[in-house]
């Protein structure tokens, strides 16, 4: 039996192209899996900091420990600022995988590469492959992204659900599909908007509904509100939020009016928890948070031509989602960096769909901004170590080697930055702009991986790790000691420690539960000498060293197992 010529020609002639295909789709594949794994290895490569990181790993571990799922405590008192989900996941994952960094940031970790998932496959299903390829590109790159996902707070989780829940809208509101498949997409939102609330409470409710309200007023169109699914949506909804919150409400009667009143209305119009700040408090956050992209950003504000209906509306929604994040916070009394976080994956999205109209050599002026950015990183780490090492010391109280680590690392990364732009600036030249994006992410990201990684030699200072690690210490707490926090208090303490603290003339945000249980802690410094002359000699106290010259100037007697010159750690002498 003879294979016509003209059917074997036809298929050589094809080979290149499906080889060609074979290969991008493998390299492809093997690039993410890597991406994957380069994304999560770096959760535990840092010890966790103070304050967040050690708060939200202390209250997850004392779920798992103690059983009790419900009632949320910090360092064995009642705590009730926060809803319970980040809690829960890092309580399964301790369980899962042991208490480590790692167990504790992975829940933040896997909202980041949900994000990045979520972010690309909506590009892919509303403007196509490309568009699709493009986004997630540009997530795995966007810098405030890369730091929330490594670093243990609710925001990153947040962030995850709340883009959960515009994805699953924007994708309901695609043209062409059918009725069920709309319903799905709805109910899907109604379930990222339950984790959302269940992540950081109201405000998983406000920035859609307002998203909603503010969009239907622009398109002139309501619409919308007859196909958001209120009844399965409205069960979905209500069954995963209700019963932690009724459950908390009939064990603690004070729970509602602090969570809801204080938490919320009080927290976001006053300035009482001391985080205030200017209008403009997150301008430089935005800017510096969307690199490696932010030269773009004007551009995703302005109009272009003539657009297909579907798409201009799904513009007006990320741009009033984004907009909306910024105004809402800037205008509240209590600011941090981390809260816009959200606004990000709608920036991707928006700069995903304006990327179809540009040509790869017309976006290449976009490269000279993180080029720029690395060679002043990678000329003032060499600057600083060779002049600036001693005087920031003297400024900061830093040892030279530390700040030589933290040099070493700001010329990595500035490295990494000149290298990626170069990259970026020869794949456009040859018309490839998705590689271009694809070399200016993964350069942010290795040169934010780097940094974070590099910080671990400053953030010692802000953690208690070292501190549990000495021997000296670990053989006074085989003993089972009390550790008193004496005026000072590090919220990795207990975790490190694996204990909780008794809290000696310190309140900050252990208010609500120094009032509700005041027989966990100490509230003078004079009952705390009474109880410390007359405790065994296995005792830790963790102090200033402010604290620890008056306690020496009143002969209490002490033993010093561990001081930095900011923390110190003593015990009793031995007899």
């Amino acid at each position: 039996m003879s294979i016509p010529t003209d059917l074997c020609r036809s298929h050589l002639s094809d080979a290149p192209m499906l080889i060609a295909e074979f290969a991008r789709r493998w390299l492809g594949s093997v690039l993410g899996g890597l991406l994957v794994i380069g994304w999560l290895w770096t959760l535990g490569s840092r010890s966790l900091f103070s304050p967040d990181e050690g708060r939200y790993a202390v209250l997850a571990l004392a779920m798992a420990e103690s059983g009790d799922w419900v009632t949320p405590r910090l360092n064995g008192l009642l705590y009730f600022e926060k809803p319970p989900l980040q809690y829960w996941l890092g309580a399964v994952a301790f369980k899962l995988f042991g208490v480590s960094a790692f167990s504790a940031r992975l829940w933040p970790g896997l909202s980041g590469l949900l994000t990045v998932a979520l972010l690309g496959g909506t590009a892919w299903r509303l403007w196509g492959r490309e568009a699709g390829l493009r986004a997630g590109w540009m997530a795995v790159g966007t810098t405030w992204i890369v730091v929330n996902s490594h670093f243990l707070s609710l925001d990153a989780g947040l962030m995850a659900m709340l883009t959960w829940v515009l994805c699953s809208v924007l994708l309901a509101e695609q043209p062409g599909i059918s009725p069920q498949q709309q319903r799905r997409w709805m109910c899907l939102a109604w379930f990222g908007l339950a984790l959302a609330v269940l992540s950081k409470g109201l405000i998983g409710l406000i920035v859609p509904g307002a998203m909603l309200v503010l969009g239907s007023v622009l398109l002139r169109d309501a619409s919308i509100w007859r196909r958001l699914q209120w009844g399965w949506g409205g069960l979905i909804f209500l069954g995963l939020v209700v019963p932690w919150f009724v459950l908390m409400a009939q064990r603690h009667p004070d729970f509602a009016h602090f969570f809801f009143i204080h938490e919320h209305v009080e927290r976001y119009l006053s300035s009482s928890h001391r985080r205030e700040g200017a209008w403009w408090y997150f301008i430089p956050v935005l800017l510096l948070g969307f690199m490696p992209w932010t030269s773009a950003l004007l551009g995703l504000l302005r109009r272009t031509g003539p657009q297909p209906k579907a798409t201009a509306r799904a513009l007006i929604w990320l741009r009033v989602w984004a907009l909306f994040i910024l105004v809402f916070f800037s205008c509240s009394g209590s600011k941090l960096p981390s809260y816009i976080l959200p606004m990000f994956p709608a920036l991707v999205l928006l700069m995903a769909e304006r990327l179809q109209l540009v040509s790869p050599s017309s976006w290449r002026w976009h490269v000279l901004l993180p080029g720029l950015g690395g060679l002043v990183v990678l000329l003032a780490s060499f600057w600083l170590e060779r002049h600036g090492l001693g005087r920031l010391g003297q400024a900061t109280a830093l040892s030279a080697e530390t700040l030589a680590h933290l040099a070493a690392g700001a010329r990595w990364a500035g490295a990494l930055l000149m290298a990626a732009a170069i990259g970026a600036w020869w794949a456009l030249g040859r018309q490839q702009l998705t590689v271009a994006l694809a070399m200016l992410a993964l350069g942010q990201f290795c040169a934010v991986s780097v940094l974070l990684d590099r910080y671990e030699a400053y953030g010692q200072f802000k953690s208690a790790a070292r501190m549990a690690q000495t021997p000296a210490v670990q053989a006074v707490l085989q003993a089972d000691p009390t550790v008193y926090a004496v005026r000072l208090y590090d919220q990795s303490l207990p975790f490190y420690l694996r204990r909780n603290v008794v809290l000696v003339d310190y309140v900050s945000e252990f208010e609500f539960g120094q009032q509700q249980e005041p027989q966990r802690w100490i509230p003078s410094l004079e009952t705390f000498v009474d109880r410390w002359r007359g405790t065994d000699a296995a005792a830790l106290a963790f102090m200033a060293p402010s604290t620890l010259q008056l306690l020496q100037q009143r002969q209490v007697p002490l033993r010093v197992l561990f001081d930095d010159g900011l923390r110190v750690l003593v015990t009793k002498p031995v007899p």
